[in-house]
């Protein structure tokens, strides 16, 4: 069995074995970031394409870490990084977005919750799969890419005050939606 690093290194060769490997290992830790971003799954299986040809095509850019125990937890990194991108694009190809300005002014209540802890990642899918979709965009940029509020908004063409305020308008929606699965589940038991 090949080691990760020769299977890289096969992939700089281009090699078609070596790409089908890192296809067949990482597609399912692909479908995860993209489906954060787009709800439909023909769109994700697309999107996660695209992902590997960028993926394959600038291969030889990808940093090496010093440690080569870190080899694929860097990699995995750089390819979710990529796909990210990818899904930002592909929703900002097709969306246009609202200003603060225009945006109806919804109040929702503020809560907090402790049990967050106890949520799975499927309960976590299906609750930001509820959102909006420039809420769940901005959401997963900020709170699990890690893009900042300045970067968000000239990838997306928007002011960062709108960022913050979608943001906002995402953590709330959120917690609302938290709020009311916690209360159904507790009628129906």
């Amino acid at each position: 069995m090949l080691k990760f690093e020769d299977v890289l290194a096969g992939c700089l060769k281009n090699d078609n074995k070596c790409k089908e490997v890192v296809y067949k290992s990482f597609y399912g830790y692909l479908m995860g970031v993209i489906l954060r971003y787009v709800t439909d799954k023909n769109d994700a299986q697309e999107l996660i394409n695209d992902s590997f040809i960028k993926v394959f095509k600038s291969i030889g850019q990808f940093g090496f870490p010093k440690d080569k125990a870190d080899l694929q937890k860097a990699f995995k990194g750089w390819i979710a990084k990529i796909s990210s991108r990818t899904a930002i694009d592909f929703l900002r190809s097709r969306r246009t977005y609202l200003y603060v300005d225009d945006m109806e002014d919804l109040q929702q209540p503020l809560t907090e919750l402790n049990a967050v802890s106890q949520l799975n990642v499927q309960d976590i899918m299906k609750l930001l799969g509820q959102l909006p979709e420039t809420h769940k965009l901005i959401f997963n940029m900020y709170e699990i890419e890690g893009f900042s509020h300045d970067e968000i908004s000239k990838l997306l063409n928007i002011p960062e005050s709108s960022s913050r305020v979608y943001l906002t308008r995402a953590k709330n929606k959120l917690r609302t939606l938290y709020s009311k699965s916690l209360i159904s589940s507790y009628e129906s038991n």
